[in-house]
């Protein structure tokens, strides 16, 4: 996953190692362009797929369908939580201000149980 620039947050595949520091990335399935990424740049995920070394974009594809990476990025706890975080950043100030009410009574229906047991 790329965590810098303009395509933070998109999924890619490491394609080569260019040196220590460096590799070249597609992300033919998530519109990433074919690119020399510093490692900087990027997080590594638990997700692979058999591809051998240079592959071009529709070996990646082929790769990316028979390995389910799109779906296993879906259900993981990840994806879940990077979801999460871009709901809560397109909320209004209105539903910002929902979100506080219903805190605050979850908050003192809680407090009432704990203080009647």
């Amino acid at each position: 996953m790329i965590n810098y620039g303009k395509d933070k947050g998109k999924l890619a595949t490491i394609v080569d190692i260019v040196d220590g520091n460096k590799c070249l990335i597609d992300g033919c399935n998530t519109g990433v362009a074919r690119q020399i990424i510093t490692f900087r740049r990027i997080a590594l995920t638990d997700l692979t797929c058999e591809i051998g070394r240079g592959a071009r974009a529709a070996c990646i594809k082929a790769a990316w369908k028979k390995g389910g990476v799109a779906e296993a990025w879906a259900k993981s706890s990840w994806a879940k939580k990077l979801a999460a975080k871009a709901a809560r950043g397109n909320l209004s100030d209105f539903d910002r201000f929902k979100v506080m009410v219903a805190r605050k009574q979850k908050s003192k229906i809680v407090a009432a149980k704990v203080k009647s047991m």
